[in-house]
């Protein structure tokens, strides 16, 4: 947006030709379209410069062993030198010209990564993979916060979840304490998100985060699992409580749903938890829940006090967004399972009641709204939880078919009676 429009636009809200509301929604609106323009050039501006290294690496390698040893170490520091260059350019330069801060700061990213590599190479130092992500990702850090770069920042999380994932697990699947960098490592980034969403909250970066972000938790999560995985199943429940609760604040109003990944991921991942925990297998097994202070544990009384931090503090801002019964899964859960102890068939059963009062709400939900998506999810919620008791119950062949039939039924109804509503409107 021009600097002369933007005055133009000052001067009729001084003269109240138009009011502040309007100007504003004409600088979203015209924000909006620049914002999608920028997008296609960052893209194209990203997938050039992923193109441009792997071509230089490429040359480089197909000539590396006929190079000396000196002449190697030049080519492993030239490509990190140039890009430290070109974002060195695009600060004096180009400062706030996306395309350049997005492209220069992914060569740069990559480049680090090459010239730990190559040197590596060059005077045969060991180690293993976890060790590179480790020490690429922290060397990485400042050019998040030097060049305010998304693309950087994405790169950033997505590589210390792949460290997560390579440092915490053995061919066997059994936990490695003594890396556990990734929390810390994840705090670290968590400033940058935060202004960055502050500044832009609506802009396609952000909502990419909204995804990466929770879906890199989510997999993190899960390289704390060593002995008591109970409380590994609280942890994840208390998780997408969090998701679901950050999803549902008043500052995503304005947003789509399938652009707000905290919202969707909360929804999906609560309801296939509870799904899961429905089946018979669960509570017919032995519960170990004798490493109380193990990280299964902690990881469980984090997450769990943080969601009913989060829920309460909605609350008391009278924030009654989302579906009360999917914020409150996870406590509900944590006392069914309390009760499992003592009788497991009533757990289990109350935890079925739990997840067909969720379909019901969300198709309720869905029929207030007028939306056709969420009446079909809560529909489909109903329907994988007749599945699962297809599979996993004594039932009769008539009483499931006759459920499958009345399923079908209920999703023809209500989508022919919500698109027979929009077309009389």
């Amino acid at each position: 947006m021009s600097k002369n429009f933007t005055k133009e636009l000052e001067e009729l809200t001084k003269a109240e030709i138009i009011s502040d509301d309007t100007a504003e929604k004409i600088r979203n609106y015209y924000h909006s379209k620049e914002s999608n323009s920028s997008t296609i050039l960052i893209a194209f501006a990203v997938i050039g410069a992923i193109l441009v290294g792997l071509g230089v690496i490429l040359i480089i390698a197909h000539n590396w062993d006929d190079l000396s040893r000196p002449t190697k170490v030049v080519f492993a520091f030239m490509p990190l030198i140039i890009a430290q260059l070109l974002c060195g350019f695009s600060l004096v330069k180009k400062q706030g010209q996306a395309v350049w801060v997005e492209s220069t700061s992914i060569l740069l990213f990559f480049a680090v990564g090459s010239s730990i590599s190559l040197v590596s190479q060059v005077y045969n130092m060991h180690g293993n993979l976890g060790v590179f992500l480790f020490v690429w990702s922290l060397l990485c850090l400042p050019i998040i916060y030097i060049m305010r770069s998304y693309a950087a920042s994405l790169l950033y999380i997505t590589v210390i979840t792949y460290y997560a994932v390579e440092s915490n697990y053995t061919w066997n699947f059994s936990m490695n304490k003594e890396n556990m960098h990734y929390w810390w490592m994840f705090l670290l980034v968590v400033p940058n998100y935060l202004m960055n969403f502050k500044k832009s909250p609506y802009s396609n970066s952000i909502r990419v985060h909204n995804w990466i972000i929770p879906i890199s938790l989510s997999i993190a999560l899960s390289t704390l699992s060593h002995r008591s995985e109970d409380f590994l199943y609280m942890a994840y429940l208390s998780l997408f409580g969090v998701f679901y609760a950050i999803g549902n604040a008043s500052i995503y109003d304005q947003s789509k749903r399938r652009a707000n990944g905290f919202l969707v991921l909360g929804s999906l991942g609560t309801v296939s938890l509870l799904l899961t925990l429905s089946l018979n297998w669960f509570w017919e097994r032995s519960h170990n829940t004798d490493n109380i202070f193990g990280l299964e544990f902690m990881a469980a009384l984090v997450t769990s006090i943080a969601a009913l931090a989060l829920i309460g503090w909605q609350l008391k801002q009278k924030n009654n967004n989302g579906i009360m019964l999917l914020k409150f899964a996870f406590a509900i859960y944590i006392v069914l399972y309390i009760l499992g102890n003592f009788s497991p068939f009533l757990s289990q059963a109350l935890i079925n009641v739990l997840i067909l009062s969720i379909g019901i709400n969300l198709i309720r939900s869905g029929a207030k709204e007028d939306h056709l998506g969420l009446i079909n999810y809560g529909l489909l919620v109903i329907t994988s939880l007749i599945i699962c008791r297809f599979f996993d119950s004594d039932m009769s062949f008539i009483i499931r078919g006759l459920l499958f039939i009345a399923v079908g039924a209920g999703f023809f109804t209500a989508n022919y009676i919500i698109l027979k509503k929009r077309k009389q409107k």
